[in-house]
Order: C-alpha cells, then structure tokens, then sequence
C-alpha cells in the first residue's frame, strides 16, 4: 500500500452511475434481502427428511448412479463457494458484494448438505471426471472476474439447475426429490448476480478484451458438454435421456445469455454462434442409431442440424 493511501475503500458510496446501473444495483440489493429471508437450516431439514422416509434406501445400481453424478454437483458447490467468496471480496459495488455474499451463504449450506446426503447414501464423494474436473479449475482459475461471473453464474449454475429439476422429477429418492426444491430456489436467485453485475463489468472492458471474453465462453460451452458427456450412462441409469438434459441445461443458459445481452444493449451474432456449434457437437456426441461407426453419415447429420434445424431455444 503507498504511504498515505487507505486500505478502507471510503469512495465506495461516491460512484457515478447510469439510470440502468442503478436499476441493476436495487435489484442486487433486493438479491441479498431474499436471501437472508429464504434461509433455510441445511442440517435440520435433511435430518427431517432422513426420519420422515426412514434413511435413505436406494439398491444398487442407482445408488451408484446417485452417487457418481452427485459427486460431481458435490464438488462443483465447493467451487461455487470458493468462487462466491472471492466475488464478494474483490466486487467494488456494495450491492453486488451483497449479493456474492449472500450466495456464499448458501453455496456453503449446499456443500455441506449434499455431504451428509452421500454419506447417507454410504457413497464417498468420488474424484471428479477429468472433463468435468477441467470445467470447475478453468471458472476457478480464471483470471477475471466477467470471466468468473460468466463461468459459474451462466454456465454451471444453469446446468446445476437443469440437474436437480431433472433429478427431482423422477422421484428417485424421496429425501433426494424435497432438498432438490431448495436447492433450485436458491441456484435461481444466484443466477441474477451475473445478469445484473455482469453488464457494469463488461462495459468497462476493451474490445479486444470483450472478444477475448467471448472466445473463453464459446471455449467453455463445449467443456461443459465434454463434461455432461462423462454422466450420459450414469444419467440414463436414472431414467433420464442425456439429450434432453442437455437441451434443458442449454435453453437456460441461453435465457440468461439473451437477458445479459438485453441489458449490455447488444445486438451480435454470439449467440447464434455459439448455439450452431453446439448444434454440431451434440449431433456428433449423440449419434442416431446406425450412426456410430459411419463419421461421415455422422458429420452430414451433424451440419444439418446446426445450420438448418439450431434446436436450442
């Protein structure tokens, strides 16, 4: 620190701000607030639950389905906490802080829940895939905080939700389904600090830098569906089409995409792009039958669908 400077940020209250940036702040403000509302005791309720159905009582191999793909979320609220934290450390907007604070909040309740759910389960969380893995150390890594914001609350917290409603709604475990619906209402709310923080933060960027920003998340897309890939078994174990999980994971991440680009006032052909792409991958990933071993039949089908029928809406 250079002799004479504070460390206390006393100009935190003096910035200047657009009609926009102040609409944007009252609803962080108001983030915070319902979260401090909502919350909810992580170790009593799942206590309840347990006694409620009697434990929890899954055969194999669906407990080890359960136990694979909640591993993963396990590790991925650890990141999510980690991620919170930092946010409201280095946030310069009181509001904005308020909101990542809150959401450390819960991401750590989430954590700690599913922990004892695994080992109600009688499942030691696993070490995560390696493409999954390489998802969470690339949002954790990452040097900016657009690219954090990005990364956790428009791509993995979508596909978090999409997990758990999707989880939920087969009804697989009793105790599982009831904490999956707090969950989701918790991931909603976390989702907005991104819509909301996201644009102040990116019009302050370079153009280069926006461009650099938008390569890493058409780079991330496809990480992630490298990741979704590595549960399509343990998925369809559960009576889900990892197809359908993925166009669900995606539709939300391009509902909150289309919102960040209303409020950053942009009219670019991103999303289209990155849409296409992912169009063309899950073609490939996701064959048809009779596809697997004929890649050109596969490619052809693949460009069809991207350019001619984008699905993703």
């Amino acid at each position: 620190m250079m002799p004479g400077r504070s460390a206390i940020p006393y100009g935190v209250l003096d910035q200047e701000r657009t009609d926009r940036e102040v609409a944007a702040a009252r609803r962080l403000e108001r983030i915070y607030h319902a979260g401090q509302e909502r919350v909810w005791d992580g170790r009593g309720l799942l206590a309840e639950l347990l006694e409620k159905h009697g434990g929890v009582h899954l055969d194999e191999p669906f407990a080890g389905a359960v136990g694979r793909v909640f591993s993963v979320i396990f590790w991925g609220e650890l990141a999510a906490w980690q991620i919170s934290v930092e946010l409201a450390a280095q946030l310069d907007d009181i509001e904005a802080k308020m909101a990542a604070t809150s959401q450390a909040h819960d991401e750590a309740r989430h954590f700690y829940v599913l922990h004892d759910y695994l080992a109600a389960l009688g499942h030691s969380p696993d070490q995560m895939p390696p493409r999954s893995a390489r998802v969470l150390e690339e949002v954790l890594n990452a040097r900016g905080l657009p690219h954090k914001l990005i990364g956790m609350q428009m791509m993995v917290e979508p596909m978090a939700l999409t997990l758990f409603q999707s989880v939920r709604e087969q009804k697989i475990c009793p105790v599982l389904s009831e904490f999956l619906e707090y969950f989701e209402r918790d991931e909603a709310r976390h989702v907005a600090l991104g819509i909301n923080h996201l644009p102040a933060l990116v019009n302050r960027m370079s153009v280069p830098a926006r461009v650099e920003l938008a390569a890493w998340q058409f780079r991330m897309v496809h990480r992630e569906m490298g990741g979704l890939h590595e549960l399509a078994d343990d998925l369809r174990l559960l009576g889900l089409d990892p197809i359908e999980v993925l166009r669900l994971g995606q539709s939300k991440q391009l509902f909150v995409a289309e919102l960040l680009t209303r409020e950053l006032n942009w009219d670019v052909p991103v999303i289209g792009v990155i849409n296409r792409s992912v169009e063309f991958r899950r073609a490939l990933q996701y064959p048809g039958e009779g596809d697997h071993s004929d890649l050109p039949r596969a490619l052809v089908r693949a460009l069809h669908q991207a350019v001619l029928e984008p699905q993703v809406a």
